[in-house]
């Protein structure tokens, strides 16, 4: 079983402030500092230092050369990784002395893929592969589409949510991975129990995860719904936590395990990525993951 995971790639240029700047008001940063990012390159991190493999496709500028060898070096394929006459994407980010961050994407390359390059992809994986998919790429609908006919299963990180989610062909996916935000912008509740519960009305073929920060995070397959709570430490960036959850928990689930043993495992990643600054820089290895893992006492 192959992972394809159809991504974004960036540069992070990543500006230490007080707190998030207000509408109207200018500050002075503390610090700039320049980080790999993109959350598809994150995920793909993630997934390859959990111990998947997994091909990366997506887009970049002759700028963004860095971006592929790390992806090399971090044990990501990078053959399908195309380089265009357009600015890699990148992403302004204010990180606030608690942690807290704020977000400015600007696409560039990674809007740049066409139907072709996507067929040329998609030829190479078939029945039995997995596609992962986040929203910072163009030719989403299309990408599902083909894929689903090829009978890939498909995990989709809806984020950033906007309009172009809304056209794609959802009932295709197989798995919903997203945080309580997109939780409320793909059904227009709150509260998680009702998120978990609209979604499997809205597309009850599929399973969610659903992850809420402080609070932990679900999982809910057709049969079951699973929980665990965060592990508790002093948070520096939250930048890559999502993404590191995510590339964890999808491996632990392609390993086999349990749904509440995964999402604990997902949670101590993402918990460790906190800690440091940077994007992919700040996901840690399957061998930290399982040290902090053998701290149970420590678990929220």
């Amino acid at each position: 079983m192959r992972i394809l995971n159809f991504g974004s790639l960036n540069i992070d240029y990543t500006y230490t402030l007080t707190h998030i700047v207000k509408p109207g008001e200018t500050i002075s940063s503390k610090s700039l500092q320049v980080f790999p990012g993109g959350k598809g390159l994150n995920q793909s991190i993630a997934l390859a230092r959990a111990g998947s493999e997994v091909y990366h496709a997506g887009c970049i500028g002759e700028d963004g050369k860095f971006l592929e060898q790390l992806c090399r070096e971090n044990g990501v394929h990078t053959k399908y990784i195309k380089t265009a006459n357009v600015r890699t994407g990148n992403a302004i980010i204010q990180v606030a002395d608690n942690g807290q961050n704020s977000i400015i994407l600007y696409p560039g390359s990674n809007r740049s893929i066409l139907k072709e390059d996507v067929d040329r992809v998609l030829e190479n994986f078939g029945e039995g592969d997995i596609l992962l998919l986040q929203n910072e790429i163009n030719q989403m609908p299309y990408i599902i589409e083909k894929a689903a006919l090829k009978g890939i299963k498909i995990f989709l990180n809806p984020s950033p949510y906007d309009s172009c989610i809304e056209d794609c062909p959802l009932e295709k996916v197989y798995m919903f991975i997203m945080n309580e935000v997109e939780g409320l912008q793909m059904t227009g509740k709150k509260d998680e129990k009702e998120i978990l519960k609209i979604m499997g009305e809205k597309y009850p073929r599929a399973e969610v995860v659903l992850t809420l920060g402080e609070k932990g995070a679900y999982y809910k397959t057709r049969c079951e719904t699973f929980y665990t709570p965060a592990f508790k430490v002093e948070a520096v960036d939250t930048t890559a936590a999502g993404d590191t959850f995510t590339g964890f928990f999808i491996h632990a689930i392609l390993e086999g395990q349990s749904g509440e043993k995964a999402l604990k495992n997902a949670a101590v990643a993402s918990s460790i990525a906190v800690t440091r600054k940077g994007a992919s820089s700040s996901i840690p290895s399957w061998e930290e993951v399982n040290k902090m893992l053998e701290n149970v006492h420590n678990y929220a």
